[in-house]
């Protein structure tokens, strides 16, 4: 199964957010255990390289996103995926994007905790909670 996390998800983890911290936990170790295919979108790499170097610093941001790339791969974004995210489902053109990636990818599910973000979704959303359901956890 592919699936790809919304950049909140990540953020969850690196952030230990509460309380989403230990669903997305569980979701990553899903996918270290090569129990699903995990996906980024290339936009949050770049977004989650931007947050980390200004809440720590470069050299940090660096470390993280290389640790990410050896877990994950990457749902490419070009011009052709732009354009498609103009005309998408979503209000929030970050989200149209990610979308965008993910269906031009052939991603089986998007776990996110916006769902609204993805309202007319082509590809199954999910909520890390409904996820982690399928898998029992």
């Amino acid at each position: 199964m592919k699936v790809l996390l919304d950049t909140n998800i990540v953020l969850d983890l690196l952030l230990q957010r509460e309380p989403f911290v230990d669903d997305a936990r569980d979701i990553f170790l899903l996918i270290e255990n090569n129990q699903i295919d995990g996906f980024l979108c290339a936009t949050t790499i770049t977004t989650l390289h931007y947050l980390i170097s200004k809440s720590k610093n470069k050299e940090e941001a660096n470390h993280i996103i290389k640790t990410l790339l050896k877990l994950f791969n990457i749902t490419p974004v070009n011009k052709a995926t732009l354009l498609k995210a103009c005309d998408d489902i979503g209000i929030d053109y970050e989200d149209s994007v990610i979308y965008s990636s993910a269906k031009i990818s052939k991603i089986d599910v998007i776990i996110t905790r916006d769902k609204q973000g993805f309202k007319n979704s082509k590809v199954k959303v999910l909520k890390p909670k409904e996820f982690l359901a399928i898998f029992e956890i």
